[in-house]
């Protein structure tokens, strides 16, 4: 098969190397994120707990199941992350995946846990409350 030729100027490049620089800093927040699982899930919680926006019977329950998803996020295809993240990837500028990821979890997934007995704020308030924890893992490139 033919290789079309394609003009490769000083955009295309600029263009390139900022992809470059945002697949390299989801690859180093996905690695930090299972390498400090344990610690940010008992982190999040605490934070999530602290500003009020989860109520429920068992923290514990909690951090095992973030810890468990922070974990997965690794395993996971950028499709089944970005599929996830659609609804709130306008709520901020240049919004940390991951939060955005937890956030969503949260609205979507633990609001069926047995253990969560309400969940309080809205999808902004959450976000904030979850890149607080996150935004440590966010490398400064």
């Amino acid at each position: 098969m033919a290789r079309s030729a394609r003009p490769f100027g000083p955009a295309e490049k600029t263009v390139d190397a900022i992809d470059r620089k945002r697949e390299r800093e989801r690859w180093m927040m996905i690695q930090a994120a299972y390498k400090n699982a344990a610690e940010l899930a008992t982190r999040l919680v605490q934070r999530l707990l602290d500003k009020k926006i989860l109520e429920t019977t068992s923290d514990r329950d909690l951090r095992e199941v973030f810890a468990k998803m922070l974990m997965k996020l690794s395993d996971m295809e950028d499709f089944d992350i970005q599929y996830k993240i659609a609804p709130l990837r306008g709520l901020t500028n240049d919004p940390n995946f991951i939060s955005l990821y937890i956030t969503q979890y949260i609205v979507e997934d633990i609001i069926d846990h047995p253990k969560v007995q309400e969940i309080y704020g809205d999808d902004l308030e959450i976000y904030q409350a979850v890149d607080s924890i996150m935004s440590h893992i966010r490398p400064k490139l």
